[in-house]
This record gives structure tokens, sequence and C-alpha cells, in this order.
């Protein structure tokens, strides 16, 4: 499904997924150079997520009166001049403050550019024009967040960042080259598009995402002492063992676009995330072959990347009339999934269990994915058709 197109939006997400996973493998070379623990530099993460979940509604709500192109490179020459500001930080503080802008149009424009892409996409491809967006957030893992982990461990942790707004100014000139003009997509005012946001339905959607979602991120926080301590790989192999994770990703985002077209999306969600309940029980029970680890650690990446195509059709379909704003709240939903699963998946390590636990907790936050999904069926399916 990609195209010419399509290019832009999936370049954006290359950027962000980069600058968002990237930090991650860094954190002691940022501690060392700004002179500060780990711990601390761990604050930059909660800082990008908190930009994130403030941005998302505010910049799609305050820029929706303008036509999409002008938006997405609006957003994406402020995510780029802030992850430039980031390379030149002099101090903690200041990098602290980059990376909470630098978060703030990542969500915004991923709401704007699913309904971009569902716009562009062609009749019954719709899930997989949203799929081809995320692609890019799923190549990141793959290749750009080893490759960047590697430069910034080499040579300086601040050519990560300039990496990343290299990325953005290609991103810029691709939106302004490719991306078709469309008219404004806004259709009602900022008050009608928040009615949606006042019901019980669109909640339950943000709560499918922030616990299924948040399966994902117990497994994978802790996925490094996983595969070390448990599986008992060598700390050089990991970066190898992330990049199968990150093929995982890439497939089942495909696969959940594919699915997601064919079938119904709240049915694919809940095929989706029971698999994914499965699999990291499996996890849980099997990770000491190192067999057995290896492909399940490219089945999990599967199969929790596989539910963003399903999720984004439910709510373009349930918020008819502020899709961009409920596009924009998934991607606020998703960051609350990356901070309960990381939270909850943590707990049996400071109960002093062993490191094969936080899968356990992934597969218990799935299973209420799973259930939240069945509720929202019998709910609203023959009401909304969906």
């Amino acid at each position: 499904m990609m195209t010419k197109q399509l290019f832009p939006l999936a370049l954006g997400g290359l950027a962000i997924g980069t600058t968002e996973f990237a930090i991650m493998g860094l954190l002691p070379d940022v501690a060392n150079d700004l002179n500060i623990t780990i711990p601390v530099a761990g604050h930059l993460i909660s800082s990008y997520a908190l930009g994130v979940v403030i941005g998302a509604p505010i910049l799609v709500a305050l820029s929706a009166k303008f036509p999409p192109k002008n938006i997405l490179i609006a957003f994406m020459i402020l995510f780029t001049m802030f992850n430039f500001i980031s390379t030149i930080a002099p101090d903690y503080s200041t990098l602290m403050i980059a990376r909470f802008f630098s978060g703030l149009p990542h969500g915004a424009f991923f709401g704007v550019g699913t309904v971009v892409a569902s716009k562009l996409a062609k009749d019954g491809k719709v899930a997989q024009a949203i799929a081809s967006m995320i692609t890019g957030l799923t190549l990141a893992n793959v290749f750009m967040v080893p490759l960047v982990t590697y430069v910034g461990h080499t040579y300086d942790w601040r050519y990560a960042f300039g990496i990343v707004s290299f990325i953005g100014m290609l991103t810029i000139i691709s939106l302004y080259n490719f991306l078709p003009k469309q008219k404004v997509l806004k259709t009602v005012t900022l008050k009608d598009e928040l009615v949606f946001f006042k019901t019980i339905k669109s909640w339950h959607i943000l709560a499918i995402v922030a616990t299924g979602f948040g399966g994902l991120f117990a497994w994978f926080s802790y996925i490094a002492p996983l595969l070390i301590h448990v599986s008992n790989f060598d700390e050089k192999n990991i970066s190898y063992m992330m990049v199968v994770a990150g093929l995982g990703m890439v497939v089942g985002n495909i696969m959940g676009g594919y699915l997601a077209d064919k079938r119904d999306p709240i049915k694919v969600a809940i095929f989706l995330l029971s698999m994914m309940t499965i699999s990291l029980l499996l996890v849980f029970f099997l990770s000491e072959n190192k067999i057995i680890s290896i492909i399940l650690t490219f089945i999990c990446g599967a199969f929790a990347m596989s539910i963003g195509s399903p999720i984004n059709i439910i709510m373009l379909n349930s918020a008819k009339h502020s899709a961009m704003l409920g596009a924009a709240f998934l991607q606020a939903a998703f960051n609350v999934a990356n901070s309960i699963g990381a939270f909850l998946g943590g707990i049996p390590l400071f109960l002093g269990l062993s490191y094969n636990y936080p899968a356990l907790s992934g597969a218990f936050m799935a299973l209420i994915g799973v259930g939240l999904c069945l509720l929202f069926l019998k709910k609203y399916k023959l009401k909304d058709n969906i």
C-alpha cells in the first residue's frame, strides 16, 4: 500500500519512532555526559511522553482549521527544531525542555496523518493505508534505533538527535513535494468535536489502548534483562534480538492493516489481543529455551504492533465528526499504555521475582484488553455497524 503520497507520512513516523525509542538505549551516555544519574536521565523519557499526551489534543484542536498538508509540515518543523536543540543542549534542564517540546507534535502528527491516509486510501484499503504510515514507526525499531544507538555509544549521544533532525528535514521536503493538497478536514466546531469525548464510548476505546498496548510495554520495557538473565543471551547479542522484535512489529503492522480491511475491526482486535495474551504467557513459561525465546520475541512483536490499525479504524468509525482529535487521543493513550505497562511490569521485579514475570503482567493487561473489546462488541456493534 506504500505510495508516493503516503511516503512522507511513513518518513515522519520513522523520525518520530527513532527519537522516541533511541533515548532508552542512550541513557547511560546522556547521564555520564551531563553528570546525572541514570534514573534522573530516565525522566527525559517521561518528559517526551508527557509532551505527547499534552500536545496531541491541543495541537490538533488549534490547527484543525488549516489545510492538513500545512498542518503536517508545521508539526514536523516543530519536531525537527526541538530535536536539533537537543543536539546542542548545554545542560540537563535544557534537554528536558527540548524533549518535552519535541514530543508535542508526535501524537498530533499521527492524528492528522491517520485521517489524511484514510482520505488517500483506495476503497477497502483504509486500514492498510494507515498501516503504511505506521510502517515508518516500526521500521525505526528495526534499523534506525540500533543505528543511532550505535552512533551515540561510539561517538556522541548528541549525534543521534542530529540524525533525527536530518530525517525530520527530509520529511518536511517530502511533505511539501509529495503530499497532495486537501481541503480543511475540520467540519464542525471544537465544541462539537469534544462532545464525543464526553461519552463512555470514547473512553472505552482509549481504555482498550491503554490496557491492551500496556501489555506490550510490560514485556518490551524489560526485554533486555529477560533475554540476558532468563534466556541466557550474551549482552552483545541483545541488539540483534531487538532487530528480531522490530521485524516482528513490521510484519504485525502489515498483518493488522490487512485483516482490519477484510474483517470486522473490533473482532480483529479481539483475535490479535487474544493471541498476544497467549504469546506473552508462552514467554513467561518458555523463555529459558533460547530458540523458543527468539521465536517468541518475533511473535510478540508482531501481535503487539498488529493492533494499531484495527484500533484506529474503530476510532475513525466511532468519532466520525472528530476523527483527527480521536486519532490524536489514541496516540496519547498509547503513551499512557507505555507508562502503565512499564510500571506494572516492574512490580514483580520490585518484589524480587524473575525477569520473566513482566511478561505475565503483560498477558494480564492484554487479557483485560480482550475483555474490554468483547464488551465494546456487545454494546456498540449493532448500533454502529462496526
